[in-house]
Parts: structure tokens; C-alpha cells; sequence
């Protein structure tokens, strides 16, 4: 069974959601995982960013993978936690022109598949990684 959690203060917890993580885990034959999708704002992304990768401006998702550093062995895998921002998520939305929804089911995809390994530094796993991303929100 998978575990995650959306928190969320901005009221983009819809059920649309929780039903496209758990379509794409299914469809990517992921079981046993947990995992949180925060949502937060530009200033708090921006911290973050500075922080951790050493870019001090907002940016639209950041995961941050456990998976590599846990030591214990659990009855499930914990994949970490994909912080989205909503700022980010809007901007994006108006200059992509489409809908909020679909901008952050992309982010949330995107955060989830680098959770699990997936990446974009070099051109042949972006094509994987997006090619993968673009199959999943059709579905």
C-alpha cells in the first residue's frame, strides 16, 4: 500500500490529486512507498532553494530523495518529501497557457519521478523522464 500525503494551505488539495498520484504509482508499479507533496509559497521555496542547492531564487519543485540515505530496513520504501509553489505553480500556468490544475498534476509528476530516480541532467534521461511525464497527465 502506498503512503502520502498532500499538506496543502492554499486549497489545491482536490481530489484530482490524490487520484493522479495514485493512477500514476499504479501505473508505474510502485508499491509500498511514502511520501509528502507540500505546497508552499515563493519566499518559502526560495529558502529552500538557497539552502540546499545554493540558488537563492524561487523555483517550482524541489524533491528531496531519502531513498539514498535511509539505513533502516522498512516494510515500505520512503521515497522523501516534493515541495511545490503555488506562486510558481500560477506564473507558470498563465505563461505555459494552460490551466492550474494541469500545471500542478505536471509538478507534482515531475517531483514524484525524481523521487524515484528519475532525472534531467543530461539530455537522454530527459527525454525518458519527460517523455514519461507528458504519457502519465494524458493518461
Amino acid at each position: 500500500m502506498n503512503r502520502f500525503e498532500i499538506i496543502d494551505n492554499y486549497g489545491y488539495k482536490e481530489d484530482y490529486l490524490e487520484n493522479l498520484i495514485n493512477k500514476t504509482l499504479e501505473k508505474l508499479n510502485i508499491k509500498d512507498t511514502e511520501f509528502c507533496i507540500i505546497l508552499i509559497d515563493d519566499i518559502e521555496i526560495r529558502e529552500i532553494n538557497r539552502l540546499y542547492r545554493e540558488k537563492n531564487e524561487p523555483t517550482d519543485v524541489i524533491s528531496f530523495a531519502l531513498q539514498d540515505n535511509l539505513k533502516v530496513e522498512l516494510p515500505y520504501s520512503m521515497l522523501g518529501d516534493i515541495y511545490i509553489s503555488i506562486d510558481r505553480m500560477k506564473a507558470q500556468a498563465l505563461e505555459y497557457g494552460h490551466n492550474e490544475k494541469r500545471e500542478l498534476s505536471f509538478l507534482a509528476i515531475h517531483g514524484l519521478l525524481h523521487l524515484l530516480g528519475y532525472g534531467h541532467e543530461e539530455k537522454a534521461e530527459e527525454k525518458i523522464m519527460f517523455d514519461l511525464q507528458e504519457e502519465l497527465l494524458k493518461e
